[in-house]
C-alpha cells in the first residue's frame, strides 16, 4: 500500500485514511505492508504499527516530484517482492499503475479526489495528475472512489464503474479537560475551528477575512478563530495567511495538532468551518461531526454530500454569506442530546470497520481472478496465505496487454470522437 506520506500523526486526508484503514485490514487477517516517504516519518518509526508492516522509503521532499518518484520506487520494489495485490492511493501515484500491471501485479486504485483542481498546481502538474487519473482508472483491476460525486465523474469520463467506499471516522470520547485549549488562549465554547493544511484550496483566508471583518456581529466579538494546520511546502498563500493572522488579536494560528490536543480542540469548539474549494470526502468534517459540532461548509459537491442542510452551507468564496451563516450558527443553543444524536449518525454512515470489510471484499474479488482461496467465511473476510514469491498465472506482458485492450474497450464513444 502506498500513495501517501506516512502515518501515524502525519497531516493530510489520505494519510489519515490510510492510518485508520491499514490496521483494520490487518485485524481482518490481511498481511499489510505500507511504504512511507522518508521526510515525513522518523527513522526510528519501527518495523510495525498495529499489525501493519512499515517500510520507510527514501524520497525527496519536493511538492512537484516526491509523489511520483516515491511511487516509482514503490512499484519497482513491489515488482521484486511480488505481493498478492498492490493498493495505490491517489491519482498522482496512480500514474505507475500501467507499470505495476506490466510487472504482472494486481492493482487496486483509490481515487481520493480531483487533485488537478487544486489551486496550488500549475499547468504541467495538472496535466500529469489528469494522466494519472486516466491510466489509474483504466489499468487498475479494481477502482475505489470515496464519494458519489467521484463515482459519477469516473462514469462520465471513462465509462467505468467503481466501488464507492468512503472515508470513515471513529466515535471519540469527549474529553472534559480543556487545558490544551486554554494554553492556546482559547475559551471553551467560544471559538470557531478550522482544520487543514495551509494551502490555497483550503481557503482559510476566506474564513479569516469573514471573521476579522468590521461587520462581524457583536456577539462574536469575544470569540476567536483557531486555524489548525501547518505548511508542508513553503507557498505564497500560507505566507499571506500567516501575515493577515498576525495583524489580528482574535485569530490563533495553532499549528499542527494531533492526539489529545486535537481532541480537545474539536470537543470544545463552538463551530467548525470548512471553506474549501476542493475536497474528496473531507475527513476533518467527519471528525467534527463525530464530536457533535455544528458545522458550516462551502457548497462544493464533496461537502454537500455529507451536509445537506441549507443553514450549514455557504456559497464558495462569498465572504459576506460565510459571515452571515457563521453569525447565525454561533447564536443557536447547543443541546447535549442533539449533539449525541449527531455523533451517532456520523458513525453509522462512516464506520471504519464497515469500510475495512468493504475494502477487504474488493481485495478478495481482485485476488479471486487468480485464486478461489480466501473466500469469506462466517461473515468475516479472510485472505488466503500467499507467499511473496508466488508467481502469477499470467506473464507480465500478457497481463499488461490484456489491461491495455480492456482500457480501450471501455473508452466511451465521446472520447473517441464518435457521434
Amino acid at each position: 500500500m502506498f500513495g501517501f506520506r506516512g502515518f501515524p500523526g502525519v497531516q493530510g486526508g489520505v494519510e489519515t485514511h490510510a492510518e485508520h484503514l491499514a490496521p483494520q485490514l490487518a485485524q481482518l487477517g490481511h498481511d499489510v505492508t505500507v511504504f512511507f516517504r522518508s521526510p515525513y516519518v522518523p527513522s526510528d518509526c519501527g518495523p510495525a504499527w498495529k499489525g501493519v508492516r512499515l517500510r520507510r522509503i527514501w524520497s525527496l521532499q519536493n511538492a512537484c516530484v516526491e509523489a511520483l518518484l516515491h511511487s516509482l520506487i514503490c512499484a519497482l520494489i513491489a515488482g521484486i517482492q511480488r505481493p498478492r495485490l498492490v493498493h495505490v492511493h491517489g491519482i498522482g501515484p496512480a500514474l505507475v499503475t500501467p507499470l505495476l500491471r506490466l510487472l504482472g501485479l494486481r492493482v487496486v486504485v483509490t481515487h481520493h479526489g480531483e487533485d488537478y483542481n487544486r489551486e496550488k498546481w500549475g499547468g504541467v502538474a495538472r496535466m500529469v495528475l489528469k494522466l494519472g487519473e486516466a491510466v489509474g482508472m483504466r489499468f487498475a483491476n479494481k477502482r475505489i472512489v470515496i464519494s458519489r460525486h467521484l463515482e459519477r465523474l469516473i462514469a462520465d469520463k471513462y465509462a467505468l464503474s467503481c466501488d464507492v467506499i468512503p472515508n470513515g471516522v471513529t466515535l471519540p470520547a469527549l474529553p472534559k479537560d480543556a487545558d490544551q485549549v486554554t494554553a492556546l488562549g482559547l475559551e471553551p465554547g467560544r471559538y470557531v475551528l478550522s482544520v487543514g493544511r495551509l494551502v490555497p484550496e483550503k481557503r482559510q483566508l476566506d474564513l479569516l477575512r469573514a471573521f476579522t471583518s468590521r461587520d462581524l456581529p457583536d456577539h462574536l466579538r469575544g470569540w476567536k478563530l483557531a486555524i489548525v494546520g501547518r505548511i508542508d511546502h513553503q507557498n505564497d498563500y500560507a505566507e499571506a495567511l500567516m501575515a493577515e493572522a498576525a495583524s489580528s488579536d482574535n485569530v490563533v494560528m495553532a499549528g499542527l495538532h494531533s492526539g489529545e490536543s486535537l481532541r480537545q480542540l474539536y470537543a470544545h469548539a463552538g463551530l467548525f468551518v470548512l471553506p474549501s474549494s476542493h475536497e474528496g470526502l473531507p475527513l476533518v468534517l467527519l471528525e467534527a461531526l463525530s464530536y457533535g459540532l455544528p458545522v458550516l461548509v462551502s457548497d462544493i459537491a464533496a461537502n454537500v454530500e455529507v451536509v445537506d442542510h441549507a443553514d450549514h452551507i455557504f456559497r464558495l468564496g462569498d465572504i459576506d454569506n460565510l459571515r452571515a451563516k457563521m453569525a447565525s450558527l454561533t447564536q443557536q443553543p447547543r443541546d447535549a442530546a442533539a449533539r449525541e444524536t449527531l455523533r451517532r449518525a456520523a458513525i453509522r454512515r462512516y464506520d471504519w470497520r464497515d469500510i475495512a470489510l468493504r475494502t477487504s471484499a474488493a481485495y478478495m474479488e481482485v485476488a479471486g481472478e487468480r485464486s478461489t482461496e480466501g473466500r469469506p467465511t462466517g461473515g468475516v473476510l479472510r485472505p488466503a496465505a500467499v507467499s511473496v514469491s508466488a508467481r502469477p498465472r499470467y506473464t507480465a506482458w500478457s497481463e499488461f496487454w490484456r489491461s491495455l485492450q480492456e482500457s480501450w474497450q471501455r473508452t466511451p464513444e465521446k472520447e473517441s470522437g464518435a457521434a
